[in-house]
């Protein structure tokens, strides 16, 4: 377990990281959200023990990152923002450098190297210097170096920054994979991360934790959350529709030619909704029940409304 206490950074008059506090248990996908500026990185640095906190501490595993700095870092893969590396060395010369900082020699070694290479396929640029390579095959070498030791904790700062579609999924398949015996955190402003790797999100805003779930519990503290969107052949009673039992409201997408009805917190209104569309006898295309939209709760949360 990870057990975050207190936590706070503070740089001359600035306070970055404000008294967060948080756990994280083997085998969760933890996705830890906020907008620039909001103290993401600062957090993982001091998680990693590369920055000091000025007050709290964080335990990895039983170790105090704060006293017991070595003990905690041999247990921790960490991809930092820009994942820094030597641009002069080549993929395979870099890693294998990192395989013997880590203690491992000889036929242990080239099995690290290779595991970690074809983990994150890096087979074709073995041989290339890393200053050569595109942004997202660099991404990759970092992330081939966080994984290389088998950690049992894994921090992650934006993962797949720089990557193709193709290169993210496979990415998110590889963190999944991962993750079943290992503590993961995945620091990230993309929310489609969280829905599509993470079993729980925090969100941080002004360096304060401002929320903690599953990301469908944080859907669910949308404003659209049990929403019905249709697409219709004509036109539809707006006025019916709002005036349905349980519904908050109705919403015109002029672009995508929808209407949303939105729902009161706590209740359903699809069968309302279906019911009124068989006595008009309405022609509908489409006919979606939302789970809540993410982007809007984290605008919400981070803006300092009330959810």
């Amino acid at each position: 377990m990870i057990e975050i206490s207190n936590l706070t950074k503070r740089f001359a008059q600035h306070t970055a990281v404000d008294d967060l506090s948080f756990q994280v248990r083997r085998g969760e996908v933890l996705g830890f959200l906020g907008p620039n500026g909001a103290g993401k990185s600062t957090t993982m640095k001091m998680l990693t023990g590369f920055l000091a906190p000025t007050s709290g501490t964080a335990r990895i595993l039983g170790h105090d990152i704060r006293t017991q700095t070595l003990q905690a870092q041999r247990l921790i893969g960490y991809l930092p923002e820009g994942a820094p590396c030597y641009g002069d060395m080549t993929v395979r010369g870099f890693l294998e450098f990192i395989a013997e900082v880590r203690g491992f020699r000889g036929a242990d070694k080239r099995q690290r190297v290779e595991t970690a290479v074809a983990q994150v396929e890096l087979e074709k640029v073995l041989g290339q210097t890393i200053e050569t390579l595109s942004k997202g095959f660099k991404r990759r070498v970092g992330l081939a170096q966080a994984i290389l030791h088998d950690p049992e904790v894994l921090i992650l700062d934006e993962p797949t920054d720089g990557l193709d579609p193709n290169q993210k999924h496979q990415v998110r398949q590889l963190i999944q994979g991962l993750a079943q015996d290992k503590i993961v955190i995945i620091s990230t402003h993309i929310l489609e991360e969280v829905s599509a790797v993470c079993t729980r999100a925090v969100v941080i805003a002004n360096g304060r934790l401002v929320a903690d779930g599953t990301p469908l519990e944080l859907e669910s503290r949308s404003k659209y959350h049990q929403a019905v969107t249709l697409v219709s052949e004509g036109p539809l009673d707006e006025a019916a529709l709002a005036a349905l039992p349980g519904a908050a409201g109705v919403e015109r997408n002029e672009r995508e030619h929808s209407l949303t009805v939105l729902a009161q917190p706590g209740h359903v209104i699809f069968p309302q909704v279906n019911a009124l569309i068989a006595e008009r006898g309405w022609t509908i295309r489409e006919l979606d029940v939302e789970r809540g939209r993410l982007d809007e709760v984290f605008r919400t949360l981070t803006r300092g409304e009330a959810a």
